[in-house]
């Protein structure tokens, strides 16, 4: 659940079906609250197997900790340093799952350390778990690195990257080699280890299909809201609150499922029952427009320790480089933003393994942060912190439901730890499971053409209609899901090419606007599009799509105005040091087909 303390702001809409269709039908077998990607992994799991499941989410969906992500599902090689073996073998186990299942979003990431000793921290990492993060800090050399990458090879036997009986395992070169594969990497390398991991494109669009695909599943009994918000409990149901109305229902239901992530604790004290499962922290991201530095990634990540042992990466993503991450202590009363001092450190990673590449705050394009839901930890330091969940139960304070509390949880064991939270919730239901999630497609993954000849094909069935490169741009957007984007963007006689945001058109946001539970302005520049992350939010833009959406979502002119303003001032609170510069002139539209 993501954690918003207003009711109204400027621009709502007045009226939400979703919200009526829990008024209308003020019950459900099971609750969520939280709209994050575990709570939707979980309303899917459960909406599959036939069970009246309904999800409230206080923000947008994937509005929180799930939208400040690393764009990455790996198998975590450094968790092998905590003994966490079980969370490396699921992980694992799931990502190449992913790759599989959700190929539109989750694709094979080749990932490139840069290491500078030989011997160094024979007993750190990758088993730093022998000493238990005791003693000096030694740089892990390129002994350590190689026996972790070793037993994570093991652990990634029999999965299949490439849909092959195994995964690439991982190679080691020398100094000369890496050189010439990487020029712009720091001379002063001794050795570079690759393997594979896999990388997640659009962590919002994957998280809305599975949405999707749940309402799909469960029809009428599977119901969604967002902006609502779980604020107490009255008579023994949940008290649900309308964030665009102030509405508010109470809510029964016989399992109320918390999968609110870093809010936790938060949700559990509104529903009466003060909990201190949760100790998350932060980790910051930037977001660089740099065509020097993206060259220099040569298609690859690089991850990598920097010289505080903190393991950080550089990401090539959507033309843009990725870096990050920080790991620090987190006060959840306040917002979880990118400090400068985080810039700071991010600037001299990128300098420590890449010091050709001059790089500054002007090439910044958008900085996020967010609070991993991790356990609460005491004195132990954020990096030893263990990255697996657990699931908590306790009664609802006056009345009969049972409230499980997912505590941890990550993006790459997502429909894993869904599975789990979906067991506890069919034993206390005493329902048997109809199905497994394991193998099924998610939303625009399904049929999605996994060869260039499959490709080809797929796209010539609609390059008559919108043209071949436009195909190709909504296949790559969506996966197959776009077959629906084309065919609205057919129906919709006024679609044109947005001039201040090319990549997209205004019959293309319609669509979205319509199908994927847009309430805001901000909605669309955050989550529905890439726009923000890729630097691509400007008062023109904002404007255009704030014009192209209005008729959908019924906004007057005052209203318009009202969205563009609150859009741009959400994009500023993701990232406070963005400013709203007017974009060049856009070039005239034309039509998209």
């Amino acid at each position: 659940m993501d954690h918003d303390d207003s009711v109204h702001e400027p621009g709502e809409i007045m009226t939400r079906r979703d919200f009526d269709e829990l008024t209308a039908r003020p019950y459900a077998d099971v609750l969520i609250i939280g709209g994050g990607i575990n709570g939707l992994a979980t309303f899917r799991d459960l909406a599959m197997q036939g069970v009246d499941v309904a999800l409230v989410e206080q923000g947008d969906y994937v509005s929180g900790a799930s939208a400040a992500s690393s764009h990455m599902i790996h198998g975590g090689v450094r968790y092998l340093e905590n003994g966490e073996f079980r969370l490396v073998h699921e992980a694992v186990t799931e990502r190449n799952a992913l790759l599989r299942i959700a190929p539109h979003y989750v694709r094979p990431l080749q990932t490139t350390i840069p290491i500078f000793t030989t011997f160094s921290g024979v007993l750190t990492a990758p088993l730093r778990f022998l000493r238990h993060g005791k003693g000096k800090h030694r740089e892990r050399g390129a002994a350590l690195i190689k026996i972790g990458l070793v037993i994570y090879d093991s652990f990634s036997r029999g999965g299949g990257l490439f849909g092959k009986s195994t995964v690439q395992r991982h190679a080691f070169v020398g100094r000369k080699r890496s050189l010439a594969e990487l020029p712009a990497l720091n001379p002063g390398i001794k050795y570079t280890a690759t393997y594979w991991d896999a990388s997640l494109h659009d962590p919002e669009r994957l998280a809305l299909d599975v949405l999707r695909d749940g309402v799909a599943a469960g029809g009428d009994r599977a119901r969604a809201a967002n902006y609502t918000a779980a604020v107490g409990v009255r008579d023994g149901r949940v008290l649900l609150s309308d964030r665009v109305t102030g509405e508010e229902v109470p809510f029964a239901a016989s399992v109320v499922v918390n999968a609110s992530g870093p809010w936790t604790d938060l949700t559990n004290e509104a529903l009466g029952d003060p909990t201190r499962y949760m100790g998350g922290t932060k980790g910051s991201h930037i977001v660089l427009d740099h065509p020097e530095l993206l060259a220099a990634t040569g298609g690859r990540e690089l991850f990598f320790e920097h010289k505080d042992g903190r393991i950080v990466l550089i990401y090539p993503l959507k033309g843009r480089v990725l870096v990050g991450t920080t790991d620090l202590e987190h006060d959840m009363a306040e917002p979880a933003v990118c400090t400068e001092a985080e810039v700071d450190y991010f600037l001299d990673l990128v300098r420590h393994v890449l010091p050709s590449i001059a790089v500054d705050r002007s090439q910044i394009v958008f900085r996020f942060a967010g609070v991993r839901p991790l356990p609460g930890h005491g004195d132990l330091a954020p990096g030893f912190v263990s990255r697996d969940y657990r699931i908590e139960a306790e009664p609802l304070r006056g009345g009969s439901a049972t409230v499980l509390s997912l505590v941890g949880g990550k993006w790459t064991t997502f429909r894993a730890s869904a599975e789990h939270l979906a067991d506890r919730v069919l034993e206390l239901l005493a329902q048997p499971r109809r199905s497994s999630t394991k193998g099924v497609p998610i939303g625009g993954g399904a049929g999605y053409p996994a060869t260039e000849r499959a490709r080809k094909q797929w796209l010539t069935t609609y390059q008559d209609g919108i043209g071949l490169g436009r195909a190709a741009t909504l296949l790559d957007r969506y996966g197959t899901v776009a077959a629906d984007v084309i065919a609205a963007i057919a129906d919709d006689e006024d679609d044109a090419v947005l001039g201040s945001a090319p990549g997209y058109s205004s019959g293309e946001l319609r669509h979205l606007a319509r199908t994927e539970g847009v309430v805001h302005l901000a909605d669309m520049l955050l989550r529905r599009t890439s726009l923000a992350f890729t630097g691509g939010v400007t008062v023109e833009s904002a404007s255009e799509i704030a014009d192209a959406i209005a008729p959908v979502l019924g906004w007057d002119e005052a209203t318009r105005r009202a969205e563009v303003e609150h859009g741009l001032a959400a994009v500023h609170a993701a990232d406070p040091t963005w400013q709203a510069a007017p974009a060049p002139a856009p070039a005239p539209r034309t039509a998209s087909r």
